[in-house]
């Protein structure tokens, strides 16, 4: 319960703050925009390399991580499904995608993995997988279905690899399997760059909140509303049913995977949908509304699996 709180009161005072400049103009007309761009191409590429860069890669071989992908494959299909007759857009569908099932496990998962949970490793399985399979896939997908030219078959199969997100979390990944150290005077500048990512996100995300309107009245009202009903209800529900129906998880281990899977959207799919242009106020209608029912949603969980 404790952790429940400590974690969203520490988000809630960061993003009251991005609010409160936003309000007084202190960075200018532009200042969310340069702050999702210095998140996106690089604090957060370093942030994600010196996280993955020191991770233990065994950890994703566990049927917990099992339960995680199904789960969030649960919830975006879902999504996509709706997004695909509805013709909402390959690019807003794809945003309302990781809306409905990227959870905040980093700023926001650590915190109560060590208040609730007792052990910040426990969300490590979810923050791997979603940089290592999710980020690159859902970033390739906004890449190649955005304006412009889209060049040849090669530049295409190597999208992955020109988006600075994907490439961090992989240069990581690469390190860590290894088993190569970073030296400190390269690891060091690294994680003081990174440090600036989460604040940076959150600092955006309060400027977006001045000036618009109550969140699910607008034109997205259907897409945000589907979204975080599969976010706040639908993945949890999903990870419950297959951990104790299919994996036969109990005590700890289930309360694991229901908690990480009911945390909301994660603050930095509003820096993709910024940096790509395109469902804007759907993300941050969306991380809004999740991050509000998810306080009850986990205190709920927390009290009936704990």
């Amino acid at each position: 319960m404790q952790g429940v709180l400590t974690g969203f009161a520490v988000i809630a005072v960061v993003i009251g703050v991005g609010w409160l400049i936003g309000r007084r103009g202190y960075l200018g007309e532009n200042g969310r925009e340069v702050l999702t761009k210095l998140a996106f191409h690089v604090a957060s590429p370093a942030l994600l390399f010196t996280t993955l860069a020191r991770a233990d890669l065994s950890v994703i071989f566990s049927s917990r991580l099992l339960v995680t992908a199904m789960s969030t494959a649960a919830a975006a299909g879902a999504f996509v499904v709706v997004g695909a007759v509805r013709g909402w857009g390959v690019g807003r569908t794809t945003i309302g995608a990781l809306c409905s099932s990227y959870v905040n496990s980093g700023n926001l998962g650590i915190p109560i993995a060590v208040y609730v949970l007792g052990d910040a490793s426990l969300v490590a399985p979810v923050l791997l997988f979603q940089q290592i399979m999710v980020t690159p896939v859902a970033l390739t997908v906004l890449d190649l279905s955005g304006p412009g030219e889209k060049g040849s078959v090669w530049l295409r199969l190597v999208t992955p690899l020109r988006n600075p997100i994907a490439v961090g979390s992989l240069a990581g990944v690469a390190v860590s399997a290894s088993g190569l150290g970073v030296p400190g005077p390269v690891m060091d500048p690294l994680t003081l760059i990174g440090n600036m990512s989460v604040p940076a996100v959150l600092l955006a995300f309060g400027i977006s909140l001045c000036g618009s309107t109550l969140p699910g009245r607008g034109a997205d009202r259907h897409p945000v509303l589907l979204s975080v009903a599969l976010k706040a209800v639908g993945q949890p529900a999903v990870a419950w049913a297959l951990a104790a129906g299919v994996f036969g998880l109990h005590g700890a281990p289930l309360l694991d995977v229901v908690v990480t899977s009911a945390l909301p959207a994660a603050q930095n799919l509003f820096t993709y949908a910024s940096r790509y242009r395109v469902g804007e106020t759907l993300a941050r209608e969306s991380i809004l509304l999740s991050t509000i029912l998810s306080v009850p949603a986990l205190v709920v969980i927390a009290t009936t699996l704990g």
